[in-house]
């Protein structure tokens, strides 16, 4: 496997530069997200929230129209089609500079997004809850983002036993990503799946072997925002954790996480600032 990460991919007709690390904001189009702040329901709502998230920094917009919370409530795909579809449109025509992901599982969900307008799609079952998602990526030609997950949301849970970790998880994607390089899909960014299939203390071992995933030769997306580890160490609810979430979006980026994946773009950009100066990196920053 490769020691190196590659630090750019082909977004948009363009390369986008990930040696400087990004911010992707999340935007929940579901009535049962784990946070309750980032659930929304109108067409405008969205639109204002992107606008924040822009103005704040925001590289990707993340939407998402399945909340894959444990036990999260199952719904079709023309259910999850007709919450996404309208927005990633929207968001295209008022906000042009954006990068759009489609967070979906679903190949025919992320079919449509892209068709409508999206950028990238982000797989948060890496390709197991759907046989025809590698192949309508390499079809597509658009960049994925690849996570580690078992099951479903619903069970998932429940399929946390490991024999090692992180061997276990690096072997269980690099698998996948060597199905997907033999499809022709050249842009892969790995997210190693925190929250999915792994117990809190699991969660902390994948944050302090980060560094390990660069193995894959692939740019890092991190998302632990307001999520279960951060708010049940610190006995606080997710309203309360973005101190937390601060935290551990640093450490990230001290082992060389390229996008951070957030509900709260303005910390987490302001994060990647003061990073970048105290690590002594001399280039222009342009978030």
């Amino acid at each position: 496997m490769a020691q190196v990460s590659k630090k750019t991919i082909k977004i948009k007709g363009q390369l986008l530069d990930l040696s400087v690390p990004r911010v992707m904001g999340i935007l929940n189009i579901t009535p049962d997200s784990f946070y309750s702040d980032s659930r929304m329901a109108s067409l405008d709502e969205v639109m204002d929230r992107a606008e924040g998230m822009q103005n704040d920094g925001a590289t990707f917009i993340d939407i998402g129209g399945y909340s894959t919370r444990p036990g999260a409530r199952e719904i079709s795909v023309s259910e999850e089609a007709e919450r996404v579809l309208p927005v990633i449109e929207a968001l295209n025509k008022n906000f042009p500079d954006l990068i759009i992901s489609i967070d979906t599982f679903r190949s025919e969900v992320a079919r449509q997004s892209v068709l409508s307008g999206a950028h990238i799609i982000n797989d948060v079952a890496g390709g197991i809850l759907d046989d025809n998602m590698f192949d309508t990526v390499a079809e597509l030609g658009v960049p994925y983002i690849l996570m580690h997950m078992r099951g479903t949301p619903q069970t998932m849970s429940k399929l946390t036993d490991y024999d090692f970790l992180i061997p276990r998880i690096l072997k269980e994607l690099g698998e996948k990503l060597i199905n997907l390089r033999q499809k022709g899909v050249s842009d892969i960014i790995i997210d190693p799946g925190f929250g999915f299939a792994k117990t809190t203390a699991q969660n902390f071992e994948l944050m302090k072997n980060l560094t390990e995933f660069h193995k894959l030769g692939c740019p890092l997306l991190v998302g632990i925002s307001r999520k279960g580890m951060i708010y049940n160490t610190l006995n606080v609810s997710a309203k309360e954790a973005l101190t937390g979430t601060t935290v551990l979006n640093t450490i990230s980026l001290q082992q060389g996480a390229s996008i951070i994946r957030v509900h709260d773009v303005q910390p987490a950009v302001e994060a990647v600032k003061l990073w970048m100066a105290t690590s002594g990196v001399n280039e222009k920053i342009v978030i």
